[in-house]
């Protein structure tokens, strides 16, 4: 018998891509068939292109694309908004779907995932998406923006720094983190003190929509 993952003749078989979530309606709202069509590319072409994992589809609704979307409440309307380490368009991409009405500079350093965001801001027809190859720290006086948003991206004592610097005053740090977030806050405490870094809190995202809820960082820099 084959293993996982084979037919019994032994030839790989497509991992089964998590249905859509009665959620997704609610939280996207009449952004929905472009945020479907999104999550329908990713499915089928980010594990070759390196964007997601093999282990992904059968989570990418959940884990991935509903766990960006849920931030979009957050976005302020009329935002500049700078993603960092942007990859498969998780979360910045997603919420340029949802939040049509703010600005986002999707902001990666590999060039095929650049091409990969690109593709699908043409392919959507997304106005508010603009994609800028390097990273984070390239960008340090280039322009300013109101909020910036990452996720999966490094530990909040490194992220601070390379963060920071992109935001007006009384800009909004919004990251999306796992269960070790407190213990992030406290290994940050310099780089937070540093960059006059306040009104820092936890919240947590997506609490009666989906069964694996989201956790944020929230702060505000001076």
């Amino acid at each position: 018998m084959g293993s996982v993952g084979e037919t019994v003749s032994g030839a790989a078989t497509a991992p089964t891509v998590e249905p859509e979530p009665s959620a997704a309606v609610e939280i996207a709202g009449d952004r929905i068939e472009a945020l479907r069509a999104f999550t329908e590319d990713l499915a089928e072409r980010g594990e070759p292109l390196g964007l997601i994992g093999p282990l992904e589809p059968p989570r990418l609704w959940t884990r991935h694309v509903l766990n960006s979307a849920v931030l979009a409440p957050l976005i302020l309307p009329g935002a500049m908004v700078a993603d960092i380490g942007t990859g498969g368009g998780l979360p910045g991409l997603v919420l340029a779907i949802v939040r049509p009405d703010a600005r986002f500079a999707l902001i990666e350093p590999m060039e095929r995932r650049c091409a990969w965001l690109n593709e699908q801001i043409d392919r959507l027809g997304l106005e508010n998406a603009e994609v800028k190859r390097g990273r984070a720290e390239e960008y340090h006086g280039a322009f300013e923006v109101d909020q910036v948003t990452a996720r999966a991206v490094t530990a909040l004592k490194k992220l601070v720094p390379i963060t920071a610097p992109l935001l007006r005053r009384g800009g909004e740090m919004l990251f999306l983190k796992g269960g070790s977030v407190h213990d992030e806050i406290a290994a940050a405490e310099k780089p937070l003190r540093r960059y006059k870094v306040h009104d820092i809190r936890v919240e947590t995202l997506g609490e009666g929509l989906l069964d694996e809820t989201t956790r944020v960082f929230r702060a505000v820099v001076d």
